[in-house]
């Protein structure tokens, strides 16, 4: 007699859950392990949105949050590994929606786009990124491979959401990205790779409308989606071809420049984003559109900040994790900072932010991500970036984390499991030493990062890949 999927689920939930054997690679950086574990008096903030609560207890059971509620009011299972958090604070694991596995070097010749599929992950979760998605591939293979080893647990890193190699038009020069020929190139492409196992693609700077509908076209018959960094095609262009998602705000988006000419990138952006007045009809219409079609948008406030290098934090860690060549490079980068000539760059910055506040008041869906290619913008650090940005921006901390969690979850179509803190949700988890509802910059005090209820040492992930960035 043939058993119910659903009737095997259920009675796998009923049992009670098991330490879990762990690969030596696992072992070295876990330091929770529990069959149950309660997590008392946290500061919580659950990623919905919500007031943080003090005062409150997480019981997670197996891979699974089994209860949340106020210190002494939840029932803690016998047996269960308590943990005393007085002082600290806990949010959902963050949900990375535009990361990357690689990084480039700046100044460094022969160093672009280089993959870090050593550095990168360990650092990411290092950090409280619990799932990422890859928006753009330099090797869609290789990320799919390391995808499968986390989730056989053979290797250290987040979930991965791993999208195809970048659908481009005409480029200048050789480069890694294949050119697309036309329209047929791209179905092409997009049926190639979704049947090796990718589950989005990105649209790139120099896709003709031709090349970026007929892929979206594609992709959705195979039930894959498209997001985009766009130029040569606005952002009204990609809504009406039924995009999905809608990569870095304002600063990619071409179609508020008169001079804009069909599938082409123009310049004198910059100038154009400068005078452009965020309230007018013609910026509201994109909002409108946008949330019409039920297309999100991905912030990347960290990567935009490195333009205006003035206004970039110094930040230790960053240098740490480089290799030597490259600690050199951004050391360069951080002294230029006292003296750079961005003020222009800065005015467009804040612009960028206003952009992102003015679309989620029209009803819009602003996830986040971090974009860790270059300079000081990398894996995890860069994301925690974003949360202060975010503040900085005008949202309450509370709506920075669900930006960057719950949001990123609705977009990746996977809310009911992941990005906040609610009974039955999968125990994606980050503790922080400190509030940083209060000094935002509590962010980066990551002490224990729990994914699929396994307690990660952060400490022993960051020393794992000191030096390391920029080599592997």
């Amino acid at each position: 007699m043939r058993i119910l999927p659903a009737l095997i689920a259920a009675v796998a939930a009923s049992l009670p859950a098991q330490q879990r054997t762990l690969s030596p690679q696992l072992q070295s950086v876990v330091s929770v392990n529990a069959p149950v574990v309660a997590l008392e008096h946290v500061r919580l903030v659950d990623g919905t949105g919500a007031p943080a609560k003090d005062h409150q207890t997480i019981v997670i059971e197996g891979e699974l949050i089994k209860a949340v509620g106020p210190t002494g009011q939840v029932t803690i299972p016998q047996g269960a590994q308590v943990i005393d958090l007085s002082g600290h604070t806990v949010f959902p694991g963050i949900i990375g929606l535009h990361d990357h596995m690689y990084y480039s070097t700046p100044g460094l010749p022969g160093a672009g786009m280089k993959i870090m599929l050593y550095s990168y992950p360990r650092l990411f979760l290092s950090a409280g990124v619990t799932t990422i998605r890859t928006a753009g591939s330099v090797d869609s293979y290789r990320e799919l491979n390391l995808k499968k080893a986390i989730d056989d647990g053979t290797a250290i890193g987040p979930e991965l959401v791993v999208t195809g190699p970048y659908l481009q038009g005409p480029v200048d020069g050789p480069g890694g990205m294949h050119a697309l020929s036309g329209p047929d190139d791209a179905r092409r492409m997009v049926r190639y790779w979704a049947d090796e196992g990718v589950t989005w693609f990105k649209a790139y700077t120099t896709i003709s409308r031709a090349e970026l509908g007929a892929a979206i076209d594609e992709a959705h018959k195979r039930g894959v989606k498209v997001t985009a960094h766009l130029c040569s095609v606005g952002f009204r262009e990609a809504v009406a071809l039924g995009i999905d998602n809608l990569e870095h705000g304002l600063l990619t988006n071409s179609e508020y420049n008169s001079a804009k000419e069909p599938d082409k990138c123009p310049s004198g952006n910059s100038a154009v984003y400068a005078a452009l007045d965020i309230n007018s009809p013609d910026v509201q219409r994109t909002f409108q559109e946008m949330v019409k079609k039920n297309v999100a948008m991905t912030s990347t406030l960290a990567v935009y900040e490195t333009g205006s290098p003035s206004r970039v934090p110094f930040d230790q860690r960053v240098l740490d994790a480089l290799f030597p060549a490259a600690r050199e490079a951004v050391a360069r980068y951080y002294e230029s900072g006292k003296t750079a000539s961005d003020s222009l760059q800065r005015h467009n910055f804040k612009k960028a932010m206003e952009f992102e506040r003015a679309f989620v008041k029209a009803g819009g869906l602003l996830a986040a991500g971090a974009d860790p290619c270059c300079v000081s913008a990398i894996a995890g650090y860069a994301d925690q970036r974003n949360f202060e940005l975010l503040v900085e921006a005008g949202f309450t901390p509370e709506q920075a984390i669900q930006i960057m969690t719950l949001n990123g979850a609705k977009v990746l179509g996977k809310a009911d499991l992941l990005g906040s803190i609610v009974v039955g949700k999968q125990a994606d988890l980050v503790v922080v030493r400190g509030d940083f509802t209060r000094q935002p910059v509590d962010i980066r005090n990551v002490v224990t990062v729990f994914r699929k209820g396994l307690g990660y040492d952060s400490a022993k992930l960051t020393a794992s890949v000191a030096g390391q960035v920029g080599l592997r």
